[in-house]
């Protein structure tokens, strides 16, 4: 994976100054501004040709911060007016992910090619291999006929000087589900009716041109009006930010919010309810195997392409789904915003009226940037309710599942499979669990994790997973095992 550090920077940068700007006596005017303040007359142009094509990309940018589809854009209306829109705006699109196509770089299409490490050997292995008739020999070495080529790759694993290889298209290799595409202007566009809301694009592209649609500017208006703005963090927070949860929940009152909960109090009741139809499931019924059901992406993912795993995943709802029903059933008044790790959490909360809004990582981060709130410099608040380790555990790879077994009396009755990040090889994988109504190495729980690493991955993530879950560990070191049911 590349170096995201630029892309996030800018991204960083632009949110900072949209709060500030929302923060301003002159909102609109001060959104407007924005590209121009960035790049200044006659300062360095470090990306682009030119200081104007520098601007426009940072335009759309800051029309992605306001919420806004970059693919809908009028070029002539100006930022004033899509901040001015932004005030107005009363209720948001499910579409959660937009493409700069000022940004996008129109990569070259993604082929499999002969180089000149070709000797024409007489085996000619890649010839014998191919089943569709797309390789023939010319002037004593292999070519390929791409209009021919489906991309198998059995050449390239069967030549034995490695002298074909493939050309990927970042987005496009690390999409499961071949939801984005170049268009026949040689564009990335999204197919919302196959994409899962994975995020993995927005973390491949090297030039930051798939972004996120934020919902900061919604978040801000209803935290100035008189409504009860409380934040629900997801366990994966608690790798996010330094200082320990009980300082991040200071931080988080201090920027704006009337009360923060644990995500991790729901993870505790999905945890249970797992367990509870795991030995419904499989100790009593003898069903061979169940999968997890709390990754959002993964959840997507069901839905949309994989219908025949539907019978083995558990009917347990989600941790945030737990954890927002708790407060609108106390207080049906309060704002609930859902502080996610991942885009996938967008999906969901359109699927959950007790979900009003999400803010992903980087913007609170910006947030706290824009106030000058300093997360060390907290006091530490407690919650009302505190999560059991396997609870805050749950945004880890292997979390979920140790959580399920931890709940149950009979340990030893769990035998988990964990899949560390959905891609083409786990998609499969899945299909033939569910067709041979089996799973590998005598498995029965199936853990699925959209991000390699879990949560802590996140697309909207900002620190490394090797921090992140050392963060997590000094936390659950402090935390209670779960009640078992």
């Amino acid at each position: 994976m590349y170096n995201a550090g630029q892309a996030i920077h800018l991204k960083k940068e632009i949110l900072v100054r949209l709060i500030k700007a929302f923060l301003s006596d002159n909102f609109e005017e001060n959104t407007r501004l924005i590209p121009f303040k960035m790049r200044k007359k006659g300062t360095e142009v470090p990306y682009r040709c030119c200081i104007y094509k520098e601007r426009a990309i940072l335009k759309d940018r800051t029309i992605a911060g306001l919420g806004f589809q970059i693919e809908e854009d009028d070029e002539t209306v100006s930022l004033a007016t899509y901040a001015k829109r932004a005030m107005e705006r009363t209720e948001i699109d499910g579409k959660n992910l937009t493409v700069l196509q000022v940004a996008c770089k129109g990569c070259a299409p993604s082929q499999i090619f002969v180089t000149d490490l070709c000797q024409g050997c007489v085996a000619r292995p890649c010839l014998t291999s191919c089943k569709f008739g797309a390789i023939s020999i010319k002037d004593g070495k292999s070519t390929i006929d791409n209009s021919k080529c489906k991309k198998c790759q059995m050449c390239m694993n069967n030549c034995p000087y490695n002298a074909i290889v493939k050309r990927t298209i970042p987005c496009e290799d690390v999409c499961p589900v071949n939801a984005i595409k170049k268009d026949e202007k040689g564009f990335a566009v999204i197919d919302f009716e196959k994409c899962i809301n994975c995020g993995k694009c927005i973390s491949a592209c090297p030039f930051g041109a798939v972004h996120e649609k934020s919902q900061i500017i919604d978040i801000l208006k209803v935290m100035k009006s008189d409504k009860k703005v409380v934040g629900l963090i997801a366990p994966a927070l608690a790798g996010q930010f330094p200082g320990n949860i009980y300082q991040l929940k200071s931080a988080m009152i201090k920027a704006g919010f009337d009360d923060v909960y644990e995500v991790a109090q729901g993870a505790d009741i999905t945890a249970q309810n797992e367990a509870k139809e795991f030995a419904e499931r499989i100790t009593e019924n003898g069903q061979p195997f169940m999968t997890t059901s709390c990754c959002a992406g993964y959840n997507q993912l069901i839905k949309k392409h994989l219908e025949e795993i539907k019978p083995f995943v558990s009917e347990t709802e989600t941790p945030l789904y737990y954890t927002a029903e708790l407060i609108k059933k106390n207080n049906p008044e309060f704002v609930t915003v859902f502080i996610s790790p991942c885009v996938a959490k967008r999906a969901e909360s359109f699927e959950n009226k007790n979900i009003d809004y999400v803010m992903n990582v980087e913007e609170l981060g910006a947030l706290f940037v824009a106030q000058k709130i300093e997360i060390f410099d907290c006091e530490e608040t407690k919650f009302k309710k505190e999560s059991s380790k396997q609870g805050r555990n749950f945004g880890v790879s292997g979390g979920v599942a140790e959580a399920v077994k931890k709940s149950l009396k009979d340990e030893n009755s769990v035998k988990p499979f964990v899949i560390n990040g959905l891609n083409k090889n786990s998609i499969k994988l899945l299909k033939r669990f569910a067709k041979e109504n089996k799973c590998d190495e005598n498995c029965n729980l199936v853990e699925v994790m959209c991000c390699e690493g879990g949560c802590i991955a996140g697309n909207a993530t900002i620190n490394s997973k090797k921090t992140a879950k050392n963060l997590i560990n000094e936390l659950i070191e402090q935390s209670n095992d779960i009640d078992k049911i």
